[in-house]
């Protein structure tokens, strides 16, 4: 197996020998007993010359064609959401460029499960805008969305966090958003580790007084509710809420630190998925769930709990980089022939990060090829000035 020189923390290089990969089947075998979907990446287009801080330059074919695998493994596809770099990176019309491509290529899929984020990120944020402007905003993406025959994943208001004055004030847009959508949406309640510009949502910068406010909207609406996504990093809160859920109105783990104990769920209930880290550990998370739904549930604790690790690292403070290191490990695994990001992202992690990230990706077993994602690592060390 190929040896490579790797920084430490106290600025050392130590030699680190890659492991075996762990054998992951490349379909799913069985059909899930949890909704698995997997929040996807896009593929920048290297060769574009638009400039990256400004336009979204996207390798169409390679986006979709990772889409296809995680068709292929089972999971279900979210859609133009902050995985793909939605509102760091990617804008509104090459999102909504995204979403077409992508309904277009699942409806040629059997079983294909997708769901695309409508929100309000062509909406410049400020405290001068009105409700009303944050509704059309919202509105528009949703009537969107529909007409290209999408379900729509309700994202949370930059626009919105910045006007609002009151809780009720959130009550009165998702009220009205609700009432006009075709058929059950799931609400993605993004927390601030994830993006500070939404801080305080639902009025609160408490999130169990937020909670409160978020539970009356889902109960006012549940009719129009499939379910909610909650992305607050925090266990003990996506439990306590998840039991308070209306009835018919599923609890969505957003939680990429402890998503497995949450999809496994306990005796009065369970968290189905939308997790940017099931981008990175896709074959894992397949082969887990696999095994859960032949009541397997300690292969599926196997599999999964090396994989944490990795993703507390990837999601890691300031979390809002995450996606550097859900992309690096497209590239080390070969679903892309480069490592670059639109919005020149890949430049928001370290080399310590990405180091660390390849460790741990080893011990997980998800270096599908070690010679190449050595190959490619060292790479990444010479563009540091680092022999590796």
């Amino acid at each position: 197996m190929p040896t490579l020189n790797l920084p430490e923390p106290d600025g050392a290089m130590a030699p680190f020998t890659t492991s075996l990969p762990r054998e992951f089947p490349t379909r799913a075998n069985r059909p899930f007993n949890r909704i698995a979907y997997s929040a996807a990446h896009v593929v920048a287009d290297p060769r574009s010359d638009a400039d990256p801080w400004l336009e979204a330059a996207i390798d169409w074919d390679a986006t979709i064609t990772y889409r296809l695998g995680l068709y292929d493994l089972g999971l279900g596809v979210a859609e133009a959401m902050d995985t793909a770099q939605r509102g760091m990176g990617l804008d509104w019309p090459a999102s909504q460029e995204l979403i077409r491509r992508s309904l277009d290529a699942a409806r040629h899929i059997s079983g294909a499960r997708i769901a695309c984020g409508a929100g309000t990120d062509h909406l410049e944020p400020s405290a001068e805008l009105t409700l009303d402007d944050v509704i059309r905003a919202y509105e528009e993406q949703v009537t969107f969305v529909e007409g290209q025959g999408g379900r729509i994943i309700l994202m949370a208001s930059r626009a919105l966090a910045a006007c609002a004055k009151t809780p009720d004030d959130y009550a009165q847009v998702y009220d009205r958003i609700l009432a006009g959508v075709r058929e059950p949406v799931l609400i993605h309640w993004l927390g601030e580790m994830f993006d500070p510009a939404l801080s305080g949502y639902w009025g609160h910068a408490d999130h169990m007084q937020a909670m409160e406010v978020c539970l009356d909207v889902l109960a006012s609406n549940a009719d129009k509710i499939d379910g909610i996504k909650i992305s607050l990093l925090d266990k003990d809160k996506e439990i306590a809420m998840r039991r308070r859920l209306p009835d018919g109105v599923r609890m969505y783990t957003g939680d990429d630190f402890n998503y497995a104990e949450l999809i496994a769920g306990d005796a009065l209930g369970y968290s189905d998925a939308l997790l940017g880290i099931f981008d990175a550990i896709a074959p894992a998370a397949s082969a887990a769930l696999d095994a859960f739904a032949a009541d397997d549930e300690n292969t599926f604790h196997d599999i999964l709990a090396p994989t944490v690790p990795l993703s507390r690292h990837i999601f890691g403070a300031p979390t809002r980089f995450y996606k550097t290191g859900v992309v690096f490990m497209a590239w080390l695994n070969g679903h892309q022939d480069h490592f670059v990001m639109v919005g020149g992202q890949q430049s928001a992690r370290s080399l310590l990060h990405l180091a660390e990230l390849f460790r741990l990706a080893d011990a997980a077993g998800l270096l599908r090829d070690p010679h190449m994602a050595a190959a490619r690592m060292r790479t990444i060390l010479a563009l540091h000035g680092v022999e590796g």
